[in-house]
């Protein structure tokens, strides 16, 4: 019996990217940091939307329920302008909110930049995956992605979800026992 490849979601949320008058790079942010870290096979479900509150509901809605992603990770839109609702539309699909994504990445991001207090990262679990909203800024997302990502792979577990393994050589995982 071989072991299902884990499937996860890589949202980038930007206007103008979406009508091709800039490169993502976000989402290629996203993907190579996950191809850094993850000693487990994946499969990356790419998608990219403007930043209307109803095609990114639709994306993570779709990537959770249809893709069966066990992550999904967002870049763009977490700021304080008008068009910046990625977080909105995160919890308007969101079963249960975990706070402590956001706040810890914050407070790493508030180490580099002091704008970092405008971002409005946060994190999600919907059915049984667990969705992140990162900044749009490719190093930004490297800095939150090695805060919060230790905690990753055991929530995914404890969501009856794929095992996510951390290669040795960049961020440890933590496991504890669970019953």
């Amino acid at each position: 019996m071989s072991k299902a490849i884990a499937k996860i979601g890589i949202v980038t949320v930007s206007d103008r990217a979406s009508r091709g008058e800039y490169i993502d790079r976000g989402g290629p942010a996203i993907e190579a940091w996950l191809d850094s870290t993850l000693a487990t096979e994946y499969d990356a479900v790419k998608c990219l939307v403007p930043d209307e509150q109803d095609q990114i509901e639709a994306a993570l809605v779709d990537l959770v329920d249809t893709q069966a992603c066990c992550l999904v990770v967002t870049t763009g839109g977490t700021g304080p302008a008008k068009r910046d609702i990625t977080p909105e539309a995160t919890l308007a699909v969101a079963d249960k909110v975990m706070d402590g994504f956001g706040e810890l990445m914050r407070s790493v991001s508030l180490k580099v930049v002091p704008t970092a207090i405008l971002s409005r990262q946060t994190a999600v679990i919907r059915g049984k995956a667990l969705i992140i909203n990162l900044p749009g800024n490719p190093s930004a997302i490297s800095d939150c992605l090695n805060a919060v990502f230790p905690a990753v792979p055991t929530c995914i577990r404890l969501l009856e979800g794929p095992e996510l393994q951390i290669k040795q050589t960049t961020t440890a995982s933590f496991t504890p026992a669970i019953k």
